[in-house]
C-alpha cells in the first residue's frame, strides 16, 4: 500500500527532517505542532534549525508536498501518523511520557479505521503496546491491530553530521501485529532505502535504548580514564588517538564536560526505571550515569585549579564558556552540560558568560529557565581578553582557536580543541 498523505506530529530535530524526506519521496506530508512559530515558519519556507535551510523547506511547500498546522482534526485526511515528540525525564529523573500520552489523546478522536500510527520517540519497552495503545483505543473506540495499525520505529537523527542522510540511515521497525509490521515497513519503504524489521514494538524500543546505552557507557569509561590518567600525568586524548589506529576490536569514544543532547543523558534511565518493574537492577548503566553526571563538577574543579595557579579565586573571576550547544556544529542546546557548568560556576561566585556562534540568545528550556534571554558575547579580542579564564565546553569548528590562544591568557579545554593551536607555556589546562 502506498500512502499518499501522512501526518508527522512534532516538527523539531526529528520530525522536520523526516517530514522533508517523505515529501522529497513524493508523499504529501502534514506537519503538526503546537508551536505557532514553527507552523508559521514552515508554511513560509523559513528555517529554524541550523542544518535545515529555509530553501529545503520552501521547496517542498511550493511543490504542495508539505504544509504545517496545529489542528489535530486534520489527521482525518491522512493514511499514516508518525509521532516525534519529546520524552524527557521529570524532576525525579524518572521517564516523562506525558507528551506521548497527550499526543495520543489529541489523535484518538480523529483516528480513522485503517490508519497506521507509529511512535518514534525514544522510550522504555512497552510504551507503544501498553500506554499509547490504551490512550488511542480509549479515545477512538477502535482496536489496535484490528481497526488501526500500531508500530514503533526509533529515530536515528544525527544533527551536525553532514554524512547523515535520513534516506540512507537504516530504519528499525517493530509492529504490534504482523500486519501492523507489514504496514509500517511499507510506509517507511517509500522514503528510506533500508528497512530493518524486528519481531515487536518492544524489540524496536529496546534497540534504540541499546544504541544509546552503548554510547553512554563507553563515554563514561573514557571520562573515568581521563581522571585516572590525568592523575598519572598521561594525556587521555593522546592515548585515545593512539588506540584508534588499531584496525579491529576498538572504537574511539571521547571524554567531555558531561553528557548532553536528547538521547544519551536520558535514554539509559528509561531502561533503568522499567527494569525495576521486573525486579532487575541495571548496575552497569547506573554506574556509567554516576560517572558522567560527575564530570561537570570535575571540570569546574579544574577551572579553580587553573585560576589558582594565577593567584585568583573562582569567586569574583570573569569566566567565559565557549560552546552552549550539546555537541559541535549544531544549534541544539537540549540537556547541554554547559548549562550545568554555568550554574556551578555562578554558585561559586564567578561572573559567567558564554559564546556560541550558533546560539546568539538562549531560548526557553524546560530545566534552565534562569538563563533564558541571555546573549552570546561578541567574538573579538577586546571581549575575549577581558575574561580571567575561558572554558571550552563545545568544540565548534567555526571557532578560531588560534585567535582564542592569542587573546586569552587562561584556557581550560574539556574537548582537546586547542591541540592544533600555537600556545604559550602553561596557557591551557585540559579538563
Amino acid at each position: 500500500m502506498r500512502d499518499h498523505k501522512i501526518a508527522v506530529i512534532g516538527l523539531g530535530y526529528v520530525g522536520l527532517p523526516l517530514s522533508l524526506q517523505f515529501a522529497r519521496s513524493g508523499v504529501a506530508v502534514l506537519g503538526v505542532d503546537t508551536d505557532p512559530a514553527k507552523i508559521s515558519d514552515c508554511n513560509a519556507g523559513k528555517g529554524y534549525i541550523k542544518h535545515i535551510t529555509g530553501e529545503m523547506i520552501g521547496e517542498q511547500v511550493r511543490a504542495g508536498r508539505f504544509s504545517a498546522t496545529s489542528d489535530f482534526a486534520r489527521i482525518r485526511e491522512v493514511q499514516a501518523i508518525i509521532i516525534c515528540v519529546p520524552t524527557p525525564l521529570n524532576k525525579n529523573r524518572e521517564p516523562d511520557i506525558s507528551y506521548i500520552v497527550r499526543t495520543g489523546e489529541s489523535i484518538a478522536p480523529h483516528l480513522q479505521k485503517g490508519t497506521l500510527v507509529v511512535l518514534e520517540s525514544t522510550t522504555y519497552p512497552g510504551t507503544t503496546d501498553e500506554d499509547l495503545k490504551e490512550v488511542l483505543e480509549k479515545g477512538s473506540g477502535l482496536k489496535a491491530g484490528v481497526d488501526f495499525h500500531l508500530a514503533f520505529s526509533p529515530e536515528r537523527e544525527d544533527p551536525g553530521n553532514p554524512d547523515s542522510k535520513v534516506a540512507l540511515i537504516p530504519k528499525v521497525v517493530g509492529g504490534f501485529t504482523p500486519a501492523c509490521l507489514e504496514r509500517a515497513v511499507a510506509l517507511y519503504g517509500q522514503a528510506i532505502k533500508t528497512i530493518v524489521p524486528v519481531s515487536s514494538c518492544r524489540a524496536a524500543e529496546a534497540t534504540k535504548l541499546l544504541e544509546n546505552i552503548f554510547r553512554g557507557v563507553n563515554i563514561a569509561l573514557v571520562n573515568e580514564l581521563k581522571v585516572v590518567y590525568g592523575a598519572m600525568g598521561i594525556d587521555v586524548w593522546e592515548v585515545i588517538n593512539a588506540a584508534k589506529t588499531k584496525p579491529f576490536g576498538y572504537m574511539p569514544f571521547y571524554p567531555g564536560p558531561g553528557l548532553g543532547g536528547h538521547c544519551i543523558p536520558i535514554d539509559p534511565f528509561y531502561l533503568t526505571w522499567k527494569a525495576r518493574e521486573y525486579g532487575q537492577h541495571t548496575r552497569f548503566i547506573e554506574l556509567a550515569g554516576e560517572i558522567n553526571t560527575a564530570m561537570p563538577q570535575f571540570v569546574v574543579d579544574r577551572v579553580a585549579e587553573a585560576l589558582n595557579t594565577r593567584r585568583k579565586a573562582v569567586r569574583g573571576s570573569r569566566i567565559l564558556l565557549v560552546g552552549l550547544a550539546y555537541k559541535p556544529d549544531v544549534d541544539d542546546m537540549r540537556e547541554s552540560p554547559t548549562f550545568i557548568l554555568l550554574d556551578l560556576l555562578k554558585q561559586r561566585g564567578a561572573e559567567v558568560a558564554y559564546y556560541d556562534p550558533y546560539i546568539p540568545v538562549i531560548r526557553p528550556t524546560r530545566e534552565h529557565a534562569n538563563w533564558t534571554g541571555t546573549h552570546s558575547v561578541e567574538w573579538n579580542q577586546r571581549t575575549i581578553s577581558g575574561f580571567d579564564a575561558v572554558l571550552i565546553a563545545t568544540n565548534h569548528k567555526a571557532v578560531n582557536y588560534q585567535e582564542l590562544a592569542d587573546w586569552a591568557e587562561c584556557i581550560i579545554d574539556s574537548r582537546n580543541a586547542m591541540s592544533g593551536a600555537k600556545l604559550k607555556a602553561g596557557q591551557v589546562l585540559k579538563a
